[in-house]
């Protein structure tokens, strides 16, 4: 990896895309292991984890995930979901967090060295761009191995580094024996709501 020992370190973590790439490619994320590779990189100065939070359900598969990050180290962002029916009536989900992370990363730029980025999606292009004209280096964690590819090419080629999800595996799975995260967060469903392009 491409880091500089001074280097002041934001990650900006898009929790359902990383998260489906993680579980396409069969493995999963522990946190903790993470940050703690993140940190040995540099000066890490924040670490910011976004996701959809549907709030009316008594259960959400996701919370004991939130809580415990937010207990650990990572700035959580998170926003409720909103319910809509789509033209075929059908019930669906959004719960899109782009917006909040392009702030976030703006307004942190002149605080940050590197940003790290775990997102495929190529509407952060145009993001990855001005904060690069702002002088920052802009890394993009995702994957090209998952089938389809997870990551736009679009953003992977205006990242000044590509790091192949899978080539972290060993340093940052979730080992069988070693489970610090929360219950229900494992491979059997995605906590994650789907994001839908908001067209409002």
């Amino acid at each position: 990896m491409h880091f500089y020992d001074a280097e002041r370190i934001g990650l900006f973590i898009d929790g359902s895309n990383l998260y489906a790439a993680a579980r396409a490619l069969g493995f999963d994320i522990d946190y903790k292991r993470l940050l703690n590779l993140f940190a040995a990189k540099g000066r890490l100065i924040r670490a910011f984890y976004y996701t959809a939070l549907i709030e009316d359900q008594e259960y959400s598969p996701i919370r004991p995930l939130v809580d415990w990050l937010d207990y650990n180290g990572y700035t959580m962002v998170t926003k409720p979901t909103k319910e809509f029916t789509d033209a075929m009536g059908r019930r669906k989900i959004k719960g899109n967090m782009d917006i909040e992370l392009a702030i976030d990363v703006m307004e942190m730029a002149q605080h940050l060295d590197h940003v790290v980025l775990f997102s495929g999606d190529g509407d952060f292009r145009r993001l990855v761009e001005a904060v690069q004209r702002k002088g920052v280096r802009v890394t993009v964690v995702s994957t090209v191995r998952s089938q389809p590819p997870m990551v736009a090419d679009e953003l992977r080629r205006q990242a000044d580094t590509f790091l192949e999800l899978l080539d972290l595996e060993p340093q940052i799975a979730r080992t069988q024996y070693r489970d610090d995260r929360p219950a229900g967060y494992g491979p059997g469903g995605d906590p994650h709501p789907e994001e839908e392009d908001d067209l409002s």
